[in-house]
């Protein structure tokens, strides 16, 4: 169901199982986890610079595959505690800017799948809120923190009741995600952007994503953020890349970067 495609410096990662929206089980949980593995391993060793996460089909993640789910002896916890957070903390950990490009159904577990990417990019249709009110069940992946945190309380809780659905165009103008493109405009646009920041300075870029991961986890004030910006700046003096972007840029030409 997972597959795993490294070229060009980018780790694209598909979730293939359009007969059900990509809706995961264990075993697809456990699969998609293997594939950053195997894809932080190649970050490690300099053949990824970028990671794609996409889906095939009408959905990028319908959520959690309950089709064979008995809710009498359901183990919710040992889904979400023992399979879902320490991916969705493997995904947010990953050594390099990560992308996704989601479009229909982004749901449950699928919503936290978006939540724990650095940069999603939406169809314009995408479909984006929490269906639970029909389940008997509550939000869960994430989905809490991302919608009070950008769209507040009266509004999440209002999605959260009606179980009414935003367009991916509407979740964009909300704070929620990045951008928004017309669905068939939406793979060739992230995977052109993917590919030009795989190209990039990445090792200033994962300075970025943990100052804004420590900005957002510990609530940073402005001038302790300062402080830490100072730091990670003061170690990227040092590297092959920081040389390279300024000596381009007294020489009048395009840097080219190591990663």
């Amino acid at each position: 169901m997972i597959e795993l495609i490294i070229e060009n410096g980018v780790a694209e990662i598909v979730l293939n199982a359009p007969e059900k929206l990509n809706s995961l089980d264990e075993d697809a949980l456990a699969e998609l986890s293997d594939a950053y593995d195997d894809s932080a391993s190649a970050a490690a060793d300099g053949r990824v610079r970028a990671l794609l996460l996409r889906g095939e089909g009408r959905a990028f993640c319908a959520g959690r595959d309950i089709s064979g789910v008995e809710p009498e002896t359901d183990d919710a916890v040992a889904y979400l505690d023992g399979l879902v957070t320490p991916l969705l903390k493997k995904m947010s950990a990953f050594p390099a800017p990560t992308f996704a490009a989601a479009h229909g159904a982004c749901l449950g577990v699928g919503l936290g799948l978006l939540i724990a990417t650095d940069v999603v990019y939406v169809a314009d249709s995408a479909k984006i809120g929490s269906p639970f009110a029909k389940l008997g069940a509550t939000l869960d992946s994430g989905g809490h923190w991302l919608f009070t945190e950008r769209l507040g309380a009266h509004r999440t809780l209002d999605l959260i009741y009606t179980a009414d659905l935003m367009s991916g165009a509407d979740a964009v103008a909300s704070g929620l995600f990045s951008r928004a493109f017309p669905a068939e405009e939406l793979l060739p646009a992230t995977r052109v952007t993917v590919e030009r920041v795989a190209q990039g300075a990445t090792g200033a870029f994962r300075a970025s994503k943990e100052l804004v991961a420590s900005i957002r986890d510990r609530r940073l004030g402005l001038w302790e953020s300062v402080g830490d910006e100072n730091a990670a700046q003061g170690q990227l003096c040092s590297s092959a890349d920081y040389a390279e972007g300024f000596r381009a840029f007294q020489e009048k030409r395009m840097p080219v970067f190591r990663g």
